[in-house]
């Protein structure tokens, strides 16, 4: 089974920078990615920006993009007032995310487990009005950094609920990348079995950090799985501003590597490449991704090595 990659580096990636790229600088970014074919895109959140800065400006950047751009576009959400006002300025899809475990959505969003997910209803109503879609994103779905591992049937019982119906997608994330490839597989399939999810119109997502090193092979195992998007971020950028531990996110660069789709060829690398040091460097951030490493080798008989 083949997958699609959704880069998130302008929402999940930004996060720890604690810096605010320009709004003009994000939508170069969103229309850099979507002209060399990835398919989704993150781009933005609707946390408070006193609490995570890099997201202040999302709304500006969704304002300026076309409605077309923003069909391929996705935006964190965690309230029904979330999907409404991000609704109002043009947003069609929404993330709407909560932990597995109490005390990380707690620490992440102020409220218990439980309220996120009784006031799931109220944001799939909204996103509907809207003609938009909502996934619902289990945070913490592996371990918690404040209660350890978390028990998989918690997961499948929020997967399961009625109030999550409505749902497109359900988004998997290793938050603290501290999962390995059996566990991913493991409940990955039971969501799939499930019924719910795991089809075209209810598509499974894997969202990884390679914390302990295993981004790759855990979205690899979560694609033979059942998964059909995984989620990675240029250069390995990203982590959880509320979960201590967590490091980067998958590299993009690493998962097409690894995946190869169709539109992804040696020049579109090259220029992925390029796109992602020149932001690590005006971050001031290190590059995290072997891919872009190798690429730079001396192996000059690899195609994929860019040729200065």
């Amino acid at each position: 089974m083949t997958a699609i990659l959704r880069d998130v580096t302008l929402r999940d990636g930004l996060q720890l920078t604690g810096k605010v790229l320009p709004t003009a600088r994000k939508v170069e970014m969103v229309r850099t990615l979507l002209e060399l074919g990835v398919p989704e895109l993150e781009i933005g959140s609707m946390a408070r920006p006193d609490l995570v800065p890099p997201m202040a400006n999302s709304l500006e950047l969704v304002a300026a993009l076309t409605p077309r751009e923003l069909e391929r576009c996705w935006v964190w959400v965690a309230t029904p007032r979330h999907v409404e006002k991000a609704a109002a300025a043009g947003v069609r899809n929404f993330q709407y995310c909560f932990s597995v475990s109490d005390s990380h959505n707690r620490a992440n969003i102020g409220r218990g487990t439980e309220d996120s997910l009784a006031a799931m209803p109220d944001a799939i109503a909204h996103a509907r009005a809207a003609g938009g879609r909502l996934q619902l994103c289990l945070a913490t779905a592996f371990t918690c950094p404040f209660e350890g591992p978390v028990d998989p049937l918690r997961v499948l019982a929020i997967a399961r609920d009625p109030r999550t119906e409505g749902a497109s997608d359900i988004v998997l994330a290793d938050t603290l990348g501290q999962a390995h490839p059996g566990q991913v597989s493991g409940l990955v399939s039971a969501v799939a079995a499930q019924g719910r999810f795991g089809g075209p119109e209810h598509r499974i997502v894997f969202h990884g950090h390679d914390t302990w090193g295993m981004g790759v092979a855990n979205s690899l195992a979560a694609i033979a799985a059942g998964a059909s998007v995984v989620d990675g971020s240029l250069g390995g950028l990203g982590g959880c501003p509320f979960a201590p531990g967590a490091s980067g996110n998958t590299s993009s660069e690493d998962l097409l590597f690894a995946t190869r789709p169709e539109w992804f060829t040696p020049p579109v690398l090259a220029a992925m490449v390029d796109l992602s040091e020149n932001l690590l460097t005006e971050l001031g951030e290190p590059n995290r991704s072997r891919t872009s490493e190798g690429s730079r080798s001396k192996a000059s008989a690899f195609e994929w090595v860019i040729s200065e």
